[in-house]
């Protein structure tokens, strides 16, 4: 995968988030050329040769599709929720860690925050 940005794991994660929380949003199409290009690492040029279109085509479909997932995120939020949410639950791990309480205690709110993570 070639990535022409500076940020380009950065975005490459963004993709991925926003691709988990928007998938059945997708059209099929745009669900397969995510896949290739940003969890299978295939080249342009690949998912033009699998695809039978151009290596041009396949740019578009792939751009038309980020823009779809942001579209998506800024409407819903989906992502910035859940990243909200996983500070909010690191910092309450951090607070019942520091609690003057007993082990037993502290691990039962621990047991608590872990049921949270898991219910997302």
């Amino acid at each position: 995968m070639l990535i022409e940005e500076p940020d380009a794991l950065a975005k490459t994660n963004r993709i991925n988030l926003l691709f988990d929380f928007y998938e059945p949003l997708l059209t099929e199409k745009q669900r397969t050329f995510l896949k290739y290009y940003f969890h299978d690492d295939y080249s342009l040029g690949e998912i033009a040769a699998e695809s039978g279109i151009s290596r041009q085509a396949v740019y578009e479909h792939v751009k038309r599709a980020e823009q779809v997932l942001e579209s998506y995120e800024g409407k819903l939020q989906l992502l910035v929720k859940h990243e909200s949410r996983q500070q909010h639950l690191a910092e309450l791990e951090r607070s019942v860690a520091e609690l003057a309480v007993g082990e037993a205690e502290k691990k039962r709110l621990l047991a608590a925050i872990e049921r949270l993570t898991t219910t997302e």
